[in-house]
């Protein structure tokens, strides 16, 4: 229904549950605010004296004013108050008795003012003259020998007009800023009414301004967009607020986004143009970057070509992109991003490296869900639809890479929900581990001596544990030489960052676990593939399903010829067992082809608050058990947390020699059967390597030493000069390796010093 008032053409909309107070102020030099135009607050309240029901106001321009359903209450008790006191004049008195004489009738004049004109614009100004008139006839009655019934009415009207302000709810959140008040000033309303703004080109909408009562914890810049993270007062939870370009244009470069896009809009992207997202965006930024210029050129707009880029590079990400979430993956401490329904009531949600879990200031909405979901249809050519309620996919988008689940309906009744797990740009390595104490030095050397003695290894943990974080840490580990295979549902582990890095690696996608009808090959079958594809070291994303055979079967046939590993979920080793055995159906005997089972959980803070992620448990499975390796001792931990020092502590079993894998690896090397202090003395060599690595970045302050590309030249430089020491002198001289790699070391780390100085 469209109705046409006086000032500003407005409609009422109805979404859901919402019922939408729409005004058109396209035609207005103004930007429509409540908070800043006395103006746009006594209109609206003239709307809302109209309309009933409304639970939220827009306001449409350039851009959408959205003021939620709390704000739009406010103004509507103030509507109300406004309406009864209108409709009331009479009964309440506000109409004097012309016997009152000339002098008092001036002042049921001064209080008609107040009432029927600035309550509306400026109810808190309203509120505080009240005041002041009631204090004024309170001394005059104490002055008078003797007052009127006039007067004594008119105080008494005054008194219950402040009484009706008092109950409403301005009044009430406005009380700290009233003593002191000055008539005309807006501060306080800036402070209550904060609207939620998405611009005409945008799906989703922004709540810009700065929280109220709000501790500003920290700030950075995430390229051209500025982070700034608050802990709020009435919150446990701390709030992430983003502030990016596109929130900060001129109302001339918005007009050309939303021309642009509405262009574009007409082509449908075909399902073949998702085959390779990085060339798509390529074409498009430059059909986009001509459209831009043409369009400023046509209105006569002025623009350098650094804002044309800029301009562009937002119109691809709100139409061949994923809009906000791309800002929000480029940022590096984000690590999950979560976004549930029903959209457009609901922010987004963030898990912070440094802050945790965090609310943002940003809503997606219904239409910005549904496009998500249409690109990632067509990006991991799966369904998304009731038949099909669960997609499980990746993306990858310019400065991070992310792996996606979404759900709908029926699963989700409200619609369209989804989590975005952002990967690290970079593979993981033990030495970056070991500087954020997942592991410490000791554990670092004992997963590297582990994955050199081809042993097979499942990666434990919880959601968000960090298991295939670990995963890919090995996968660094793993010498040049030998060639990978990494089998997956969705593409986590960094294979494209490891082919550029020199590896011979394939890697395989499969049908995930809980796609139906799917032309994708299964899990189980992928993994009995790579057993025909040759020599390989195998890793697997994650077992969670029929594959779980699959992969033991692999391990049997891999035994002691390569690193098999993969992740799965489970909180110690007995939690793996019961899972692979009980869930899973893999037979105990078959069980025993696991050789290591590291465990990652998170550890939390005594008061809930905070949390990190360490690697809790290095266990090894031995194999003379039958039914229950937990009472037949068939688990040993090598190395277990310890809260107190917060780190693995080495068990007596590792420190005594008395592990079964570690001396089946040693059975293999010439010099090491039977030698538990060669073996051990390799662990250490390769633990004091590790630690020298992050002390030398720390040194240096070079956190680049730490990443995969320095510190697979510091592996395949042990293991090359390891032979070569091996050659000369006929046995492991640990010394002497350590010092020859330690050479190795300060060389490279001057060349690199000579390139960065030119």
């Amino acid at each position: 229904m469209v109705l046409f008032g006086d000032k500003e053409d407005f409609e009422i909309i109805r979404e859901g549950e919402d019922i939408i107070l729409r005004i058109d102020y396209t035609e207005q030099s103004r930007i429509p605010s409540i908070e800043d135009d006395p103006i746009c607050m006594s209109r609206t309240v003239d709307r809302l004296i109209e309309v009933k029901n409304v639970t939220k106001i827009v306001f449409y321009q350039r851009r959408d004013y959205e003021y939620d359903y709390n704000l739009t209450k406010i103004l509507i008790e103030i509507a109300k108050l406004y309406s009864d006191l209108v409709k009331e004049k009479k009964e309440l008195g506000l109409i004097p008795d012309p016997r009152a004489g000339r002098y008092l009738i001036s002042k049921y004049d001064e209080l008609q003012h107040l009432i029927f004109n600035m309550l509306k614009s400026d109810p808190v100004g309203c509120y505080v003259e009240l005041k002041r008139i009631m204090r004024r006839e309170m001394i005059s009655v104490e002055k008078l020998p003797s007052v009127s019934q006039f007067e004594k009415d008119f105080l008494d009207l005054v008194k219950r007009i402040i009484a009706l302000l008092d109950n409403t709810k301005l009044i009430k959140i406005s009380s700290y800023d009233i003593p002191g008040f000055k008539v005309g000033d807006r501060s306080v309303y800036r402070r209550i009414f904060n609207p939620i703004i998405k611009p005409d080109f945008m799906y989703t909408k922004l709540m810009a301004s700065y929280p109220p009562d709000a501790e500003e914890l920290d700030s950075y810049n995430v390229d051209d967009t500025e982070v700034t993270i608050f802990a709020l007062a009435d919150s446990i939870q701390n709030l992430y607020h983003m502030m990016p370009p596109e929130f900060k244009l001129t109302e001339e470069k918005y007009m050309l986004l939303d021309l642009a896009r509405k262009i574009m809009a007409e082509h449908k992207p075909q399902r073949s143009e998702f085959t390779d997202p990085e060339r798509m965006r390529a074409v498009f930024f430059n059909i986009g970057h001509d459209m831009i210029e043409e369009l400023a050129t046509y209105h006569n707009i002025k623009l350098r070509e650094k804002e044309i880029d800029e301009l562009t590079e937002i119109l691809i990400r709100y139409t061949v992109g994923f809009g906000l979430i791309e800002v929000l993956l480029k940022d590096e401490k984000i690590q999950d991003v979560t976004i549930n329904s029903p959209m457009g009531q609901i922010p987004m949600f963030v898990v912070h490296a440094d802050y945790t879990d965090c609310r943002t200031n940003i809503i997606p909405t219904k239409p910005e869900a549904e496009s998500w979901a249409s690109k990632l249809r067509m990006l991991s050519e799966r369904p998304l639809d009731e038949a099909n309620p669960i997609l499980d996919t990746e993306i990858t988008i310019p400065g991070a890479n992310a792996r996606v689940a979404a759900i709908t309906a029926p699963l989700d009744p409200t619609g369209i929900a989804f989590a975005f797990r952002r990967h690290r740009d970079k593979p993981w390595t033990l030495p970056l581990f070991i500087k954020s104490r997942m592991i410490n030095s000791l554990a670092a050397g004992l997963i590297s001596f582990i994955i050199d003695g081809s042993r097979t290894i499942l990666i434990a943990g919880t959601r968000s544990a960090g298991k295939t974080s670990v995963l890919g840490s090995v996968l660094t580990e793993i010498m040049r030489k030998y060639r990978v295979i990494t089998i997956e549902d969705t593409l986590e582990l960094p294979t494209v960052a490891l082919r550029k890095l020199g590896y011979n690696i394939q890697p395989m996608k499969v049908a995930s676990a809980m796609s139906k009808n799917s032309a994708e090959v299964s899990a189980d079958e992928g993994i009995r593939t790579t057993l025909r594809l040759g020599d390989s070291c195998l890793f697997v994303g994650e077992v969670r399903s029929t594959e779980a055979a699959a992969l033991y079967e692999a391990m049997r046939v891999g035994a002691l010829a390569n690193v098999v590993a993969g992740t799965i979920h489970g909180d110690s080793p007995y939690g793996v067992f019961d899972r692979v055995v009980n869930d899973l159906k893999v037979p105990r005997t078959s069980f025993k082809a696991t050789d290591i089972i590291i465990v990652a959980n998170p550890i939390k803070s005594a008061d809930g608050l905070h949390r990190w992620r360490r690697v809790t448990q290095i266990t090894e499975v031995r194999k003379l058990w039958e039914d229950d390796p937990l009472t037949e001792h068939g688990f040993v931990d090598l190395m277990k947390y310890e809260a107190d020092s917060d780190q693995l502590e080495p068990s007596d079993d590792l420190m005594n020699g008395e592990s079964d894998i570690l001396k089946a690896i040693a059975s293999n090397v010439k010099g090491w059967a039977g030698n538990w202090d060669a073996v051990w003395n390799n662990i250490l060599l390769r633990a004091k390597m590790k630690e020298t690595i992050v002390e030398t970045s720390n040194r240096l302050k070079d956190p680049d030493i730490l990443e995969a590309h320095f510190c697979i030249q510091c592996n395949d430089q042990f293991h090359r000069i390891s032979d070569k020491v091996q050659e000369e002198v006929g046995s492991i001289d640990n010394d002497r390796i350590f010092f020859e790699w330690n050479e190795w070391l300060n060389k490279a780390l001057k060349k690199r010093e000579m390139k960065k100085n030119g």
